[in-house]
């Protein structure tokens, strides 16, 4: 019975990644170009937003202070925010953003990872929250401010359009 939160905690994040792989490579060239775009502007936000949050806040990790004991191996380290939930929401909502039935799916999954891995007592719920927060604020600012700027932007579909993958 302990099989399926310490699978869901420590090997989720990977199935989510292959099945947005599967979804991107499954798509036309040029859904595939804002794909690539989107995310490249998006992953290094998130990234830098979770790092700073990580300096800000110290939280350590159950097993820590808290006298449970993980159910996975972990290093005693700062838990805030969750970096398997970060990512695997990141890609969720990057999928969400192009197909919202997939990406609201894979978002679902996302969540699961987080659950799973304050179950196995590697995170605390805060650290999972503020992932998923983190993942979404920033997908939703850039689509909602930048996104139609840049994706229209001449330069930027030039360079896209010379990549032989793409053509």
């Amino acid at each position: 019975m302990i099989f399926l939160p310490i699978f869901t905690a420590q090997y989720l994040i990977f199935i989510i990644i292959i099945l947005g792989i599967a979804y991107f490579l499954h798509r036309p060239n040029a859904e595939k170009k804002e794909i690539i775009i989107f995310s490249l502007i998006t992953l290094p936000i998130i990234f830098i937003i979770s790092r700073i949050c990580a300096a800000l806040y110290f939280n350590p990790r159950p097993f820590v202070n808290d006298q449970f004991i993980a159910l996975i191996p972990h290093q005693a380290n700062n838990g805030f925010p969750s970096d398997h939930t970060l990512l695997s929401s990141a890609v969720a909502m990057i999928i969400w953003h192009f197909n919202k039935k997939i990406g609201s799916l894979l978002f679902v999954l996302a969540v699961l990872v987080g659950l799973a891995r304050v179950y196995v007592n590697v995170h605390h719920y805060i650290d999972i929250f503020t992932s998923l927060i983190i993942s979404m604020a920033v997908i939703l600012i850039v689509k909602k401010t930048i996104w139609h700027k840049i994706k229209s932007h001449r330069h930027i579909t030039a360079f896209f359009n010379k990549i032989k993958i793409f053509n």
